[in-house]
Order: C-alpha cells, then structure tokens, then sequence
C-alpha cells in the first residue's frame, strides 16, 4: 500500500543544500521588504491635522499630511514642503537621561505603579529582551496601572498624540511608584517615596523596621510602631488624603528558594562561576503581609484583623494601597493562594473594619494576572470590574459604599480583552473586544463602545482583522490599523462617534516580499475534539511548493494558558517560514486550555496541562490533511520552548501514535521545578497530585518516537534542572534522546543561529530520514 501511494503522490525533496541555503538566507532576504505598513500619527495642536512618515521602498520613505475632517491627505518628501516644522528631539530620562535598552532578565519579581499626574493621556510600553517595544496599556490623566515586573525590566513612556517619550525608566524597587508628570523631560518620571503627608507638616519613614514620623515644623522624631523586627518588618506609608492617618505594611518574611546556575565559560575567566537566584516555586512557603492602620492624632497603630484576607498570594509581600477621596477608607486587592477566590477589601480608616468591596470565586482558577482590571470612578462613588462570572470575560458596575453590583456594563458570548478608556463625564466605556461576529476569527480585536448602564453598544471597526487604535488627543477621531496574518496591514482614519471611515491613510506594500521567496500563510478552521468548538490556525508552504508531492508536517507549539499564540496580525514569522524551507509544512493552532475564549474553552487547562489542546490540534491537522494530499501524517513532528517546550515532549509520551518526531526546549518538564506563580495559577495550591499527573519527568518510560531536548545552561526563567532530571529519568527508563546543552545561554537556547540549526537538522534526519545535505 505505502508503494502504491508513493506512485501515485511524488515525495518532495526536503532537507538538500539548496533547501538549507533558502532557509538560512530567509531572514535577511526578507528584511526592509514590506512597505507602507506602520503609521504613527503626529497629531498638530489644532486637532484637525495630524501627519506621519512612512515608508514607501526600501530608502524611501515620504511624510503625510492629512485633515481630518475632510480626509484630504498630501504627500510630500520632507515636513517642510508640508509646512509643517520639524518635531523636537525625543529625550528620555531616568530621574536624568537614560537611553533605552533592552530589558535584562533575571531579576527579582517585583511590583511597581504607574500614576498620570499630568494632564495628556500617555502609553506604557516595556522595552522586551530584543529591544522591542510591546504596549501595556495607555493611562489616563488622573489614572494608576498595578503592573508586575521584575529589576531590570525596561519601560518607556510615551505622550499619545505627541512625538516625544516623556521617559525611560529601569525598574529597581519594590513597591516603586513611577509619577508621570510631564513638566520636563528630567522630571516626567520620579519615584514618590510614600512619605510627605498631603497637608506636608509630617514625614514618615521606616527605620530599624518601624514606622517614624518627623514633624515638619519642630524637626521631632515620633517613634510609631515598636513591634518590627528584620524578619517582621514594616514596609512602604501610604498617607490618607487628609494626613489624619496612614497606613503601612508589616511583612514577616519567607525562607528564599535559591536556584544555583553554573557559568561554565565565562568571559573574564577561565574558572566557571556560580549564580544564585532567588526563585520560588510551587508550595514554597511565602511573606505574609498585614495592613496597620496608624492615627496621626493618637500615634495608635491597628493591625489590621486578616479575617476577610488570611493567606495572599505574594511573592513580595507587597500590598497596594488606594484611598478614598475624602480618607474615610482604603482599599487593596487579596488574592488568596490558590487563586480561586479574589476579593477588594476596603478598611474603615476611623474604625479600622475591613469588608469586602467585590468578590470573585472560582472552582478551577481566577485569571488574576489578565482579568481583574478596574477603574474606580470617584465622582459618583463607583467602580468598574472585569469579571468572568457568567463564563465570558466581561465588565460590571459596583456601587463602592454598599458594595452591591449596580448593573453588568458587557455581556454575551464574547470576551473584553482590555479596556481603552472609561469616561466617567459621559457615562461611556471604550474597549476592545474580541468574538463578535459569528463568521470573524474570534481573537480579532475591534473597538467598541457601551454606556455604563449597559446601552448604546457599539461596535467602532469593523475590517475583518485584527484591529489596533490610537486616539487623537481630544478623542474625536482615531487611526485603526488592522492586518491577518494572510493579510498586510490596512491603516484608515475614522471618526469616534460611530466609527465612520474618514480616508484610507496607508495600504501596506509586499510585493517585494513575496518577491523575495516569503510564501503567505494560510489559514485554516476545523472542529476541536467536541465537534463543536472551532479550531483556529495557520499553514505555511514552502516557497518551492508542488502540490503533486507529499511532505512531512512540522507543528510550532506553545499552549500556555496565559494566552493565545497563533498569529492574528500580518508579520514574516520568520522562524516558522525557515523550517517550511527545508520542505516541510509548518502548523500552528491554538486549542481549548489556552485563553481568550472564554471560560469553558479556558478551564480545560485546570490540573491538566498535560493536555495542551492535543485533541483539538490533531483532530484540526486531520480535517486540513483530508483536503490537502501533499500533507504526509505518516511524518509528523513538533517543536516548541519553555511551556511549549514541555508540550513538546509531551507528544511523544502521550500521542506518538500521531507524532513521530520532537524538539523540546528549555521545557518545565515537571510543574514542582518550575516558578510559582505560573504554576500554582493552573495546577493549583497546595501542591496535589495534579502535579506528579502532569509532569514529564514521571511519564518519561512512555516515551516513543525522536526526541531532542535542549537547555541553556543559564536559564534564568525555567529552571535548567529540570531538563536533567527528565534527561535523567529517560536515561534510567534506557529510553534514546539528543541532548543539547548550551554554554552561557540563557532561556530560548535554539533561538540563536547554532541552536536553530541544531533544531533544523534533527527535523531533517527524523521526518526525511536522512542526513542534512548542507553537511560536508
């Protein structure tokens, strides 16, 4: 039979010197190829103009001109044909002048604050491992965004609307505040201290791990608390508005978890050096902070009863505080271990009873690091809360005083993926949404609009892709740039009130891309194992693709469920099209347990992630194979890293009746290895059986099929242990594995030349069974 349908459909060559040449000179022939593709609008003080430059070829580019009420839009080579003047030098700071950079991994976890002081809304925007800049939001005047992050991570902060970075900012400190004033470059940015009472005549401070207080006036030290000691400490002052009280944070601490890495060739030294780091993981014992209330009038500190929050979730010990306008109360979050049950508790700053303001409970797990965004609305005594209580990631509106749920703002079977702005003057709510349309992919995300009672929705674009906005700075209109991944960038401008289309502004150009041998990938949708549920993903070809031969399949894998994964804007997905090269057909599909679908789709992943979508993804290749003959299911491999790492290997302990091949990279191969929060947010606390169920350490005598496991000897994200102890267990199951160990490289050891060479060749030898014809 193999014989007979061999005659009938010819093999592709894969794997040829020819094929690796193609492969390996993709990256470079395909750069600086796509053209008119991003616009950044400049937006002139009189809010009818705006301008942006753009790339027209490949030393091209030309400036635009555009009014915005008429659309009419003029091009010209440089802004003084326009008439416009030049923009005034970017300039960054760092309480002075710091120059951007990549953000460094492995520092400590931390948690820092972002408030708008100023009076322009501006944009959060962390500088990644690559230098590239990835938005986390925008922030309105008078707003705070919480984020996470760790030392070392790099933000910068932008003026919508405007040319200029207000700042680029390193984190450092826990519990940091970063204020966004915008009075000068020098002075945007700066750390508030949590000191200087508002009314000024206090300064409190902690020493020797107990709050004092300094009078301003007399210059006298008031000795607050007593009871601190080094592993009991107090921790950040936050003042009530009218400096009648404040509140700080006693920690007692946890015992460190340290992770030992070996640098086996530095740099300066022959020797190898050790690093230590600070690395919790799964049931690691963790601080334990309490609130205490202190009464300026009577110096009398109140520990704060813990009934209603007994057992945070914190890897730092920190807790946010936010007061009340009028200091009658404060308020923080409680995310209890276990992440079932979340709760913001407000704290009567008279009395010092604490209640519960909102409340949300789970019986799998509560998506706290996506989904409890919330904007309090001082004016009207009000609060607006993300929630998935009926099983969609929606927005409800809170009464803060009686904490009573007045009335859900969003609902149906779609999902808020991240609110735009809150404008508590018109009682409206801007967003983007995503699975609005029945026919649409269901992560393409669109702008809409809703009142706070719930009317008025309104849906502002409507361009079948997936959809970025940018505001002009009195909101009246807005640029919408929107793409698929079979589908360059479209960049028009419309009108706020209804989403009207006011003019195209750019149309993006790839001709010269797929000149240059870039193939377009295609998309494709299938039902998932419930027969029901459609699957999303892509299919990509290699450029020298004949649909009369068969070739083997090769699936990209990540499927953690913090998000979704398979490309929904239009970009080279470089490392994707540089396997296809070598004839192969590269895959990617997102499958229930990963995000953005709502809860159901979400909750497969609870206690289970060994499941990783893997009946959806194969029941979705089978279906695409059905109509496709050039696609061999007889030879099927994967590869991924990190969490797609461990999903990687396991298809080969769990469905090597399917897969045939594996490359896993850096994999948290057991979940009691890897760090706490991820883990403990899917499998739970405390630690259960779940975890031994889901490890591939355990499961490792099942393995079947070629496996390839590498790890940088410095990962500084996952533990690097880990993959040795699965490499141990596979050795002592006398099971036959690669094993790639990279020297001073940390997490993402194959994404560098030598290690993505070392993953093209292993494919090659396993699905084409024979050596790599680049090879000497």
């Amino acid at each position: 039979m193999l014989t007979l349908a061999a005659s009938l459909v010819a093999h592709a060559q894969g794997g040829s010197r020819a094929d690796y040449e193609r492969a390996l000179s993709l990256p470079q022939r395909t750069e600086n190829k796509v053209f008119h593709a991003s616009v950044k609008a400049r937006w002139l003080p009189d809010g009818r103009r705006l301008w942006y430059r753009v790339q027209t070829g490949p030393q091209a580019h030309e400036f635009v001109l555009v009014e915005t009420e008429t659309g009419k839009r003029l091009a010209a080579g440089t802004l003084d044909e326009l008439g416009l003047p030049a923009p005034s030098p970017t300039l960054t700071s760092k309480a002075g002048v710091f120059e951007p950079r990549p953000s460094q991994s492995g520092g400590d976890p931390i948690h820092v604050s972002f408030v708008n002081s100023w009076n322009q809304e501006v944009e959060l925007l962390w500088i990644d491992d690559k230098g590239t800049p990835r938005s986390y939001g925008k922030l309105m005047p008078g707003a705070r965004m919480d984020q996470n992050t760790f030392q070392g991570h790099v933000w910068r902060i932008e003026a919508i609307g405007r040319p200029d970075v207000l700042a680029v900012i390193e984190a450092q400190d826990e519990g940091q505040q970063i204020v966004v004033d915008g009075r000068s470059p020098a002075a945007a940015v700066h750390p508030h201290p949590f000191s200087l009472s508002p009314d000024a005549r206090w300064s409190a401070f902690v020493k020797d791990h107990n709050v004092q207080l300094l009078t301003s006036s007399a210059g006298k030290t008031l000795q607050l608390t007593t009871d601190g000691s080094e592993n009991d400490g107090y921790h950040n002052i936050s003042w009530s508005p009218d400096s009648a009280c404040l509140v700080s944070i006693r920690v007692r601490k946890a015992p460190e978890h340290k992770v030992t890495l070996v640098d086996s060739s530095p740099l300066d030294q022959v020797q190898p050096k050790l690093k230590v780091l600070d690395y919790l993981k799964p049931g690691d014992e963790l601080p334990a902070p309490r609130a205490v209330l202190v009464n300026i009038a009577s110096q009398k500190a109140t520990m704060i009863d813990n009934t209603w929050f007994p057992n945070f979730f914190t890897e730092s010990g920190h807790i946010d505080v936010r007061w009340a306008p009028d200091g009658s109360e404060f308020f923080f979050d409680y995310n209890q271990r276990g992440h079932q049950l979340y709760r913001i508790i407000g704290v009567n700053a008279r009395t010092g009873v604490s209640r519960v303001v909102v409340q949300e409970t789970s019986k799998t797990f509560i998506d706290y690091t996506h989904k409890t965004w919330r904007q309090w609305l001082d004016k009207t005594g009000e609060l607006l809360w993300m929630s998935e209580r009926d099983g969609w990631c929606h927005l409800w509106l809170y009464d803060v005083k009686s904490g009573q749920m007045k009335n859900q703002v969003t609902q149906g079977q779609w999902v808020v993926r991240r609110v735009e702005h809150a404008d508590e003057g018109k009682r409206q709510v801007w967003f983007m949404a995503s699975g609005l349309r029945a026919w649409e992919d269901p992560y393409h995300e669109h702008l809409c609009r809703v009142n706070l009672d719930g009317s008025g929705f309104v849906q502002l674009t409507d361009g079948d892709g997936n959809h970025k906005v940018e505001f002009s700075p009195d909101r009246r209109f807005f640029v919408d740039a929107w793409s698929r991944a079979d589908l360059p960038a479209i960049t028009v401008l419309r009108r706020s009130e209804d989403g009207r289309q006011v003019c195209d502004l750019e149309r993006s150009d790839v001709s010269a891309l797929l000149a240059a041998g870039w193939t377009m990938p295609e998309r494709f949708v299938a039902k998932g194992r419930d027969g029901r549920t459609d699957i999303h993903g892509i299919i990509i070809k290699p450029s020298n693709f004949d649909p009369s031969k068969k070739y083997p399949l090769v699936e990209e894998i990540y499927a953690g469920p913090h998000g979704a994964f398979v490309p929904k804007e239009f970009g080279r997905l470089i490392s994707r099209h540089c396997v296809a090269e070598l004839g192969f057909i590269v895959v990617q599909a997102d499958g229930m347990g990963t995000n953005h679908r709502g809860k159901a789709f979400h909750d497969v992943c609870w206690k289970n992630l060994k499941d990783a979508g893997f009946p959806d993804r194969i029941a979705w290749i089978k279906e695409a194979a059905r109509t496709r003959p050039w696609m061999d299911l007889r030879h099927v491999g994967i590869y991924g890293g990190s969490a797609g790492g461990q999903t990687a290997l396991r298809a080969l302990l769990d469905h090597h009746d399917f897969y045939g091949v594996a490359v896993a990279d850096c994999g948290c191969h057991d979940n009691r290895m890897d760090k706490i929060w991820w883990n403990e947010q899917w499998l739970g606390w405390p630690v259960d059986e779940s975890y031994a169920r889901n490890s591939n350490v355990v499961d490792a005598p099942k393995l079947e099929g070629h496996l390839m496991l590498a790890v940088g000897e410095l990962d500084a994200n996952v533990d690097p242990a880990t993959t040795m102890q699965v490499a141990h267990a596979l050795e002592k199951a006398d099971k036959d594995f690669d094993l790639v160990v990279m020297a001073g490289i940390g997490h993402g050891s194959l994404e560098n030349p030598y290690g993505s060479r070392r993953r093209m060749d292993f494919l090659v030898r396993h699905l084409w069974n024979t050596e790599p014809r680049w090879l000497p």
